[in-house]
C-alpha cells in the first residue's frame, strides 16, 4: 500500500513523519523527502510565541516538562524508592549490614532504654507506651511488699521510659 505525501498535489511516498501540532501530540503528517526538507528548513516551535512563553518552555524542558516535587513528598521517586529499600520487602538487604544500618537510626542510649522495657530496636511509641504501664504494674512496690529490688527495678523502667519520652514520644 503506497501512502501518498501530504504536500499539495504531491504524488510521491509519504515516509517521513512531521509534526501537525507544537503541543507533541501523537498527531503527525507524512510527507515525502523532497517536501519533508522543506518542512523542517521553515518549522520554527516558537513561532507565534511571546518571550515569556518561550522562557516557560525552556525552563521546563529542564524537568521534561513535568511537574517536579518536593524530595520530602510522598510521590517523590526517591522517596519511594528510599522507603521500599528500608522495608526490604524482597530481602535484597537481608545477607548484609543493611538492617544494622536501619536500626543505627535511634541512639546507643534509646537501645538500652529499649533493653531495660524488655522491647527490641524497632518498637513503636504506642507499645512503648503499653508495655511501661504493664511494668508499672508488675514491678510497682504496693505490689511487691515494697521490696527494694522492686523499686530499684521500676526507679531504672521509669528513666528509660522518660528517656525515650524524650526522644521517640510524640510531640
Amino acid at each position: 500500500m503506497k501512502i501518498i505525501c501530504d504536500w499539495e498535489n504531491c504524488l510521491e511516498n509519504g515516509l517521513y513523519k512531521a509534526p501537525v501540532e507544537k503541543d507533541n501530540s501523537k498527531k503527525f503528517r507524512l510527507l515525502c523527502l523532497k517536501h519533508i526538507k522543506i518542512f523542517n528548513k521553515k518549522w520554527n516551535y516558537f513561532d507565534n510565541m511571546d518571550d515569556q512563553q518561550i522562557e516557560f518552555f525552556i525552563k521546563s524542558d529542564l524537568t521534561w516538562h513535568k511537574s517536579t516535587k518536593k524530595f520530602g513528598s510522598s510521590e517523590n521517586f526517591f522517596n519511594i524508592l528510599w522507603n521500599n529499600a528500608l522495608e526490604d520487602k524482597l530481602n535484597i538487604f537481608s545477607s548484609s549490614n543493611f538492617k544494622d544500618f536501619k536500626k543505627a537510626k535511634i541512639s546507643q542510649t534509646d537501645r538500652d532504654a529499649l533493653q531495660v522495657m524488655e522491647l527490641n530496636d524497632d518498637a513503636k511509641w504506642e507499645k512503648i507506651h503499653a508495655k511501661f504501664k504493664e511494668l508499672v504494674k508488675k514491678y510497682h512496690p504496693d505490689k511487691n511488699q515494697g521490696s527494694k529490688k522492686f523499686e530499684d527495678k521500676l526507679k531504672k523502667i521509669t528513666l528509660a521510659y522518660s528517656q525515650l519520652k524524650k526522644t521517640l514520644g510524640k510531640k
